[in-house]
């Protein structure tokens, strides 16, 4: 199982939010890139970037920092936030970014989702955002009508690999995440598991390993909560 530590990104600054509200926010660097560069130096090989501007209202704020951080850091960067066009596809793709992940355009848009898995394949992943089983959307503000692990079946069945899906609920708490989500997720072949929001134990990791193929890491490596290159190893 891959790990990827993340960078939540908003006004060029690293920063977390508490379960996606943009009023409950910490700054934790002025420098995104030397807090990539402390992730590399732990271990980690992959990494987990979300445009926080990008999803609230679409402006591309953060475009030169994400630029500079796949430049200047040997890693394998994932890049989420906002991205509701194919222009931003490509410009991210084009920059050296591993995949982008699809959100709420991919919940408003299937035509347009469909259109980008065929045409660049395994570099588009979608973002499954859910609170009490149901698909979230616009920066986790809107809960739509759409069941989540439905919706999980069906990004599979048109040719989505990666998902990765975080129960809101936890993101942020420090409190564990959502470990019977995804034993479910893991009856849907064909589907590779991103984990996200709340993982915060050591055992967390462990049992993900049997369910999931990568766990994204947030606040509890900023908090002190778990140790990135002792949870690199343990995900081996």
């Amino acid at each position: 199982m891959k790990i990827f530590p993340a960078i939540d990104l908003r006004n060029g600054k690293a920063v977390r939010l508490y379960q996606g509200d943009y009023d409950q926010m910490t700054v934790y660097s002025d420098s995104p890139v030397d807090v990539a560069k402390s992730f590399k130096a732990k271990g980690a090989s992959c990494l987990h970037l979300v445009d926080l501007d990008g999803a609230k209202d679409g402006r591309l704020v953060n475009f030169e920092t994400i630029k500079e951080i796949v430049e200047e850091v040997d890693m394998y960067v994932e890049v989420g936030g906002g991205i509701r066009d194919e222009e931003r596809i490509k410009q991210y793709l084009e920059l050296g970014v591993g995949r982008v992940i699809l959100g709420t355009i991919a919940v408003k848009d299937p035509g347009f989702l469909e259109a980008m898995v065929t045409k660049y394949g395994e570099k588009i992943a979608v973002g499954v955002d859910a609170r009490d089983g149901f698909v979230a959307i616009n920066g986790w503000k809107e809960i739509t009508d759409r069941e989540s692990f439905e919706f999980c079946r069906y990004l599979r069945d048109i040719g989505v690999r990666s998902i990765i899906y975080t129960d809101i609920s936890r993101d942020g708490g420090l409190e564990g995440t959502n470990m019977e989500a995804y034993r479910k997720l893991q009856e849907i072949e064909g589907l590779e598991v991103t984990a996200s929001g709340g993982i915060s134990f050591e055992e967390e990791i462990t049992a993900l390993r049997d369910v999931a193929a990568a766990a994204i890491l947030g606040k509890a490596i900023y908090s002190g909560k778990l140790d990135l290159e002792r949870a690199v190893k343990l995900a081996e």
